[in-house]
């Protein structure tokens, strides 16, 4: 992972369905050892104020609500973000280079822009699903090609399963940001997941960042619960 940023690598998805629970849970934790994610059902229930309140406690706040819109609106749209004052934000690579290049050109005027990745394939995609829209190649070859356009348009990473990671480090290069969702501790139920990851395993793989949802917000401990998965990260990190 790059110098560049060398802080907490675990982002625990605040899946909830109001922003009085998610602000609860967040009390819980520590923005000193991780970050957090917001998503479309959060952020639809509450809004920007919500954002604005987990910052302003500490958080660094990934917004992942996948922009993919023609050029100016994803650009003002990450504009907005920006202002917010939140750590990343992604759009969709099928959105094309013009769209991506628009994003990221929005976000360069920024003191402090907000880190811009993409997500290429949705994991619930498989090879007939994209079949059905009009393509024919095999899933981790479209996501290779989509993150290699993503990397030439000038964002920092992508979100990818940690499968998919150490190909997408080879392709992409050693400074390319891999956010990667699908993570569960070894002891842990993959509820609705099916390719799933450990901690340990993601980032011998290349990821940079965890998406960590569940196995911490269902804990009855979540820091507790924290602090192994950084243990386990640091371990692999050989750090």
């Amino acid at each position: 992972m790059s110098s560049r940023d060398m802080g907490p690598r675990v982002i625990v998805a605040l899946d909830y369905a109001t922003g009085a629970e998610a602000l609860a849970f967040a009390q819980r934790l520590d923005p000193k050892r991780c970050r957090v994610k917001v998503g479309k059902e959060l952020f639809t229930v509450g809004g920007p104020a919500l954002v604005e309140q987990l910052v302003a406690r500490g958080f660094d706040v990934f917004l992942d609500l996948k922009y993919h819109d023609i050029p100016n609106t994803v650009a003002a749209a990450c504009r907005a973000a920006a202002g917010l004052g939140v750590w990343m934000i992604n759009v969709h690579a099928s959105g094309g280079r013009t769209m991506m290049q628009a994003a990221r050109e929005a976000l360069a005027v920024e003191t402090s822009p907000p880190r811009l990745i993409a997500v290429t394939v949705l994991t619930s995609m498989g090879a007939e699903d994209l079949r059905e829209i009009g393509h024919n190649e095999e899933p981790a070859l479209l996501v290779e090609r989509l993150a290699r356009l993503a990397a030439a348009s000038g964002l920092d990473g992508v979100v990818c399963s940690a499968q998919e990671a150490q190909r997408l480090r080879q392709a992409c290069g050693p400074d390319f940001c891999l956010v990667t969702p699908g993570i569960r501790l070894p002891d842990s139920a993959q509820d609705d997941q099916k390719r799933v990851v450990t901690p340990r395993m993601a980032i011998s793989s290349g990821a940079d960042y965890l998406v960590v949802g569940r196995p911490i917000t269902k804990a009855s401990d979540p820091l507790a619960v924290l602090y192994r998965i950084n243990a386990d990260i640091a371990d692999a990190a050989g750090r």
